[in-house]
Parts: structure tokens; sequence; C-alpha cells
């Protein structure tokens, strides 16, 4: 079995006819992950941007300490399955 290339597919995406794109659309959509971000929450995110920025920076190193000190508690455990 040969492997597909991008090209190949594309060759053949050429050959579809123009009343069946539509329906080829929805397939390739139906197969792309679906954690796109979108614009809301790109924006949403951006909105933290500058969030520490009134803290002085020993609150801001204690934080950060404090942060993987929490991390490092939760995450580093040895689980049992």
């Amino acid at each position: 079995m040969t492997m597909l290339t991008l090209n190949a597919i594309l060759k053949e995406i050429k050959e579809v006819p123009v009343n069946r794109l539509e329906e080829l659309y929805q397939l390739v959509h139906s197969m792309t992950p679906v954690n796109k971000p979108s614009e809301s929450s790109r924006k949403k995110i951006l909105s933290f941007g500058g969030a520490f920025s009134d803290m002085s920076s020993q609150d801001y190193s204690d934080f950060l300490n404090q942060t993987k000190i929490a991390r490092t508690k939760l995450f580093d455990r040895n689980i049992e399955i």
C-alpha cells in the first residue's frame, strides 16, 4: 500500500464536481480537530496579560514559589493503578 501525499489528495479533490464541494467541505471539516481556539477564547486569554504587573517583585517571586510547590505536590506523586 502506498502512502498518500497531500499532493495526491489535492489532485483528487480537483476532480470533485462543483455541486459536491459543500459536502466535501463538511466531510473535511468533520475530521479536523475541534480544539482550535476561537476568537472569543483568544480575547479571554489575552485579557489576563499584565495581571501580575501591580505585584511587587517579592510578592511575585513568592507567588511563583508557592505555585511550583503546589504543582509538585499535585503532579509529582506515585499513583497506583
